[in-house]
């Protein structure tokens, strides 16, 4: 019975794979998805270079037009590089940062501005007055940052719009050589060979600009250019299946699948703990390790496409960081068969997996050469992983002391139950402070062979030891008798804090130090510091729960029988 019930979780989780979610399996554009394109160090197919130009400039993968029409983003990108519309006047350029559009004279209730507004703003002075600053050495304020990002929409929207030298054209020789754009193609190859390609371009171009009506021909255009492209260096050319594959990975949308597949797991396990005859458990495991064995496959792949371990930005990072959580709630779950794990593990999974998802214009998620501090792959093999991996922990019990916390406000004469879910967190808090402290022990050896010092105080070292502080002395408060299980169940909340801070906040807000790799921008940080004060407030509540200052008279001890090993009382 268990193993039919294991079966139909499988069932359920590979139906949910094999749904499509890309809007190119028809679409008259889908062809031109693989021609291929040498941008930002590497070879990728189209489909990439219009996803991430979209998303860079517009903060999503559509666009919805002045006119009212939808466009996904190859088309969106199609019509700036073939310059089929009026990009000066589109309100398309992404500029959510409150501050600076007050300070720069634009509307601070607009969220999207054109090319023009921008430009007849005040933000051109507002930039000159940064580039002076940059070549005096004085480091700039968060509106400077923010705004150098908008310097960097402009310029890429000037790049696409109407680009002839998009450089589809091979290198005839070189494989690291640069490629050129069609209209310079005569200085690798004669005319007569460059005459047949020009024509497939120029009938590309006249096709999706004066006639949409006969965009079904693009089909055979772009699998024409493709093949006389390729034949000019076919040795230089990336193969058509390097090329499908990522098309393929970034349709099949494995993170967006894990996601669905993880609250799918959620519910049904969550209606396993509220009805007794509902038991489906196996189920609920086999759809959230089907969740799990997806985003894997997404982790590998995108290894696959890049050539290294996908976790050197903050978009990586977050992907890997609910990859974390899922495998070791599934890991402790398959040890204790405790149900909670996975109840734990799966809101802040999809969390993680929609942020990525939904923010490109603040988690990049484009794949791009390494920077040169981060060239030396044995060493980001092992410690970014491993330092990211004891925050997957810290996130899960992050997930157990709110389900504690809720007990003890909900539920305080579930004193069994809480013993256990105090067990199990405890369990998950040591394991995070095992990975945090071996991963500040190998950062510091990668910091001696690339910066040639062990330790220097940077930011994100320190906050990071900081992070790690905040869990070794409740550990150790716990075995000596300070604090128990309502203590570390506060302390598995309010703790993360300084994860977050070593996570994001360096990043975001800080965004100072040697780790500049890493910093990013976007108008986040006020939704950040509201969850966490509405955390703090949970937190506080339950507290004032568990000490009895919602009555009059003094709330009498809650009896909890302690382990003999850590028996405390509780604070």
């Amino acid at each position: 019975m268990k193993i039919a019930k294991f079966i139909i979780g499988l069932v359920l989780g590979i139906a949910i794979l094999i749904i499509p979610l890309s809007q190119f399996q028809t679409s008259p554009v889908a062809p031109l998805q693989d021609l291929a394109v040498q941008l930002e160090g590497r070879k990728k197919p189209l489909d990439t270079v219009a996803r991430e130009t979209v998303a860079q400039i517009h903060g999503r993968t559509s666009y919805q037009a002045d006119n009212g029409e939808n466009l996904d983003y190859l088309n969106t990108y199609l019509s700036m590089w073939l310059n089929n519309r009026n990009w000066n006047e589109e309100p398309f350029i992404l500029l959510s940062y409150r501050p600076l559009k007050e300070k720069v004279g634009l509307d601070p209730e607009s969220k999207y501005f054109s090319f023009s507004e921008l430009i007849r703003s005040d933000l051109g002075e507002f930039i000159k007055n940064i580039q002076q600053k940059q070549v005096a050495g004085i480091d700039l304020n968060r509106d400077e940052r923010e705004a150098l990002t908008i310097e960097d929409r402009l310029a890429l929207t000037v790049e696409t719009v109407g680009n002839d030298r998009l450089p589809l054209v091979p290198h005839p020789t070189d494989i690291k050589g640069a490629w050129v754009g069609i209209t310079e193609a005569n200085q690798y190859y004669d005319r007569d060979a460059l005459l047949p390609i020009a024509s497939s371009y120029d009938r590309l171009r006249q096709s999706y600009k004066n006639h949409p009506e006969y965009l079904a021909s693009l089909g055979a255009i772009a699998n024409d250019l493709h093949t006389q492209l390729e034949a000019l260096s076919p040795d230089i050319y990336p193969e058509q299946a390097t090329l499908a594959r990522e098309v393929r990975f970034y349709n099949l949308h494995p993170f967006a699948k894990a996601w669905i597949l993880y609250g799918l797991g959620f519910v049904v396990m969550l209606g396993v703990l509220l009805f007794s005859s509902f038991n489906f458990y196996e189920t609920a495991i086999a759809i959230f390790g089907t969740g799990l064995a997806i985003h894997g496959y997404g982790f590998l792949e995108r290894m696959q496409i890049a050539g290294r371990p996908p976790v050197t930005n903050m978009y990586e990072s977050v992907i890997w960081v609910g990859f974390g959580i899922s495998a070791i709630a599934l890991l402790f779950e398959g040890i204790y068969r405790a149900k909670y794990y996975l109840l734990a593990a799966a809101p802040l999974s999809i969390v993680c997996l929609i942020l990525a998802d939904s923010l490109p214009a603040v988690l990049d998620p484009t794949i791009k050469p390494l920077v040169p501090v981060l060239r030396d792959n044995f060493w980001l093999s092992i410690h970014v992983p491993t330092i990211t991996l004891s925050y997957a922990s810290f996130a899960l019990a992050l997930g157990l002391g709110h389900i504690i916390l809720g007990h003890y406000l909900f539920a305080p004469q579930a004193t069994a139950r809480i013993r256990s879910l105090s067990k199990w967190n405890y369990g998950v808090v040591q394991v995070g402070v095992l990975l945090l402290a071996t991963g500040i022990i190998l950062g510091g050896i990668w910091a001696h062979f690339a910066w040639g010092r062990f330790w220097g105080w940077d930011t994100k070292e320190t906050w990071a030891l900081i992070a790690l502080m905040c869990y070794v002395v409740p550990l150790h408060g716990r075995l000596v008798g300070w604090l128990a299980n309502f203590g570390m169940a506060v302390t598995s909340v309010v703790s993360f804090n300084a994860v977050l801070m070593a996570w994001y906040g360096v990043n975001f807000v800080l965004g100072t130090g040697l780790h500049s790799y890493g910093f990013g921008t976007g108008d986040s940080i006020l939704t950040v510091a509201a969850f966490v004060g509405l955390d703090l407030l949970f937190v506080l509540v339950a507290a004032a729960k568990y000490k009895g200052w919602f009555k009059s008279a003094p709330q009498e001890e809650l009896t909890i029988t302690k382990e003999p090993e850590l028996a405390t009382t509780e604070k």
